[in-house]
């Protein structure tokens, strides 16, 4: 009986239906962006000054400009003059205009400094959550938490979505988690305080990149063979495309609470895929369902304008049963070189996450022009899908990969001994680490599964992903936390970080041209076969034609 795969070679692999689908799937990778990397325009951190009420006023006495204010009235640059204030009473008149402070330092001693509790004046024409749960100084935490926690939700959502959609379907859980993730986005837009917003981020999370995942399985199912890699990697392209928009629409929004309505409402329009999107017929097909994976093929034949063969009528599973294997963690670790493959795996997936989602964050405290900056960072994403098409079938894997890691961090460490006058210079730096990072993030996610055996493969790429959301959790902290003790800190430890990544993807086998492996056999004799066929040597025989006496 035909399997799926042969059915879609008579049908179409990727015609009308496949691209009509692959589109719609598309805007929901394009929706996921604000989600992932919103952080940078929501929880925008401006400059800002301690509230002092009288300040004002004595300003607008004496006439002074907003250079003069601050000269006049805030302790200092830096996290002095935006955490503390001189424990002064503006509002007595015994103050004058030029250099109001002199008269009230005894024997030239110090000021006393006090805390913030009128607030703090924030210089930004727009809101973020930060000027408006004032998230600065000694609450600036609550800023990391509030990035961790819709991490903590990757994470989770992730580790379930394999089993629930496995379970129940793959368009039952798209709608779902659909549903839910836009009722979660919009509650947040209106949440009234920290805590109930914190809440709602950390809902999106849980739904928001399982919904993803699924798209992607379902365009992966919908499509033959041949396509299944190039629609991974532009469904991940329609995530860049996100990118750009969110700039824009960051721009045009520059309130916080606008922003996170706009971006959320268009996922109510993809509940429409009810109609538009039907189950995948390969899951229909592990769930003894033939017929109605029978009637979705034949929907799928008319829309490509393709006749189904008669010969063609019946099915089965793409894969056959044989004999069952029970996977275990234990399975990821139990053999030199599967455990060599986990461990780099795990590693680089981290990696990945924390290079990625760092140097957007670490961009979003540069202090220029943030919505040109995260623009012109997202355009050199675009050259990164077209890098792997180029060089995985034809230089291979392990070599792009890991001068992509390099690559990344390198430019980390370049940009931590640019000076601040060399803007072109930096700006040039920051985008190549931004392409070699986006390069590596995509070609962990096609390698991954190369590298385990059948009936773990599933298992090992689960496990080694969920890094990804770990160090998620853990980014924002790097990044806010160093950039207070030195601004260019986070930059050097992505570099070291990055380096090593690059270096431990050498030590993997080279998988081009190569069958996934079936047996846990296969993948220890990987690197043997390897470096066997490095060393072997070729006899070139010549046959005589004389005949025997």
């Amino acid at each position: 009986m035909p399997t799926v795969d042969d059915i879609l070679e008579h049908i179409g692999e990727f015609n009308f239906f496949q691209k009509q689908t692959f589109f719609l799937l598309c805007l929901i990778s394009v929706a996921f962006t604000p989600i992932y990397v919103g952080i940078v325009f929501l929880g925008f951190t401006p400059d800002h000054r301690c509230r002092s009420p009288g300040v004002a006023e004595l300003s607008r006495r004496c006439g002074w400009s907003l250079a003069e204010e601050l000269n006049y009235t805030v302790p200092g640059p830096g996290p002095e003059g935006q955490c503390l204030r001189y424990a002064v009473d503006w509002n007595q008149s015994a103050l004058g205009c030029l250099d109001p402070l002199t008269g009230l330092a005894a024997n030239g001693s110090p000021l006393p400094l006090g805390p913030c509790d009128q607030g703090w004046v924030y210089d930004t024409p727009g809101s973020s959550i930060v000027t408006e749960f004032n998230l600065v100084c000694a609450d600036s935490w609550m800023l990391d938490l509030f990035q961790s926690a819709v991490n903590v939700g990757f994470f989770i959502g992730s580790m379930s979505i394999g089993y629930i959609a496995d379970r129940f379907g793959r368009k039952p859980c798209l709608l779902i988690t659909i549903l839910i993730n836009a009722s979660s986005g919009v509650l947040m837009a209106i949440a009234p305080n920290y805590t109930s917003m914190l809440i709602f981020r950390l809902i999106q999370g849980l739904v928001s990149k399982a919904g993803w995942l699924i798209g992607y399985i379902l365009i992966t199912e919908f499509v033959g063979l041949n396509y299944r890699r190039t629609v991974g990697i532009f469904y991940q392209v329609a995530f860049t495309v996100g990118l750009l928009v969110l700039a824009g629409v960051a721009y045009a929004l520059p309130h916080w609470r606008w922003l996170q309505f706009t971006v959320t409402l268009p996922n109510f329009c993809f509940l429409l895929y009810y109609w538009c999107v039907p189950e995948s017929p390969r899951w229909l097909i592990s769930q003894n369902k033939n017929a109605k994976a029978m009637k979705i093929i034949k929907h799928i034949a008319k829309k490509n304008g393709k006749p189904l063969p008669g010969s063609l009528q019946s099915l089965r599973p793409d894969e056959e049963a044989g004999e069952k294997l029970n996977p275990s963690f234990l399975d990821l670790v139990r053999t030199p070189q599967i455990r060599k493959h986990t461990l780099i795996l795990m590693y680089n997936w981290f990696t990945s996450s924390v290079l990625y989602q760092g140097l957007i964050m670490h961009m979003g405290l540069a202090g220029s022009n943030i919505y040109l900056d995260f623009f012109y960072s997202a355009l050199v994403e675009f050259p990164a899908a077209f890098i792997i098409i180029l060089t995985i079938d034809r230089i291979g894997r392990r070599y792009p990969w890991a001068i992509s890691n390099m690559v990344a961090g390198a430019a980390c460490l370049a940009s931590v001994f640019i000076p601040e006058d060399l803007f072109w210079l930096r700006v040039t730096a920051a985008c190549l680490g931004r392409m070699g990072i986006t390069v590596a993030y995509e070609m962990v996610c096609l390698v991954n599964a190369e590298l385990y055996p059948t009936f773990i493969r599933n298992l090992g790429v689960l496990v080694c992903s969920s890094m990804c959301d770990i160090g998620g959790i853990l980014t924002p902290f790097l990044v806010y936390r160093l950039t207070d003790i030195w601004h260019e800190l986070p930059l050097a430890v992505f570099a070291v970080v990055g380096l090593i990544a690059g270096g431990l993807v050498l030590l993997l086998p080279e998988t081009k041209g190569k069958t996934l492996p079936e047996t846990i056999e296969e993948v220890e004799n990987m690197q043997r076969s390897g470096k066997n066929k490095d060393k072997m040597i070729y006899i070139e025989v010549k046959k005589l034609d004389t005949p025997l006496n």
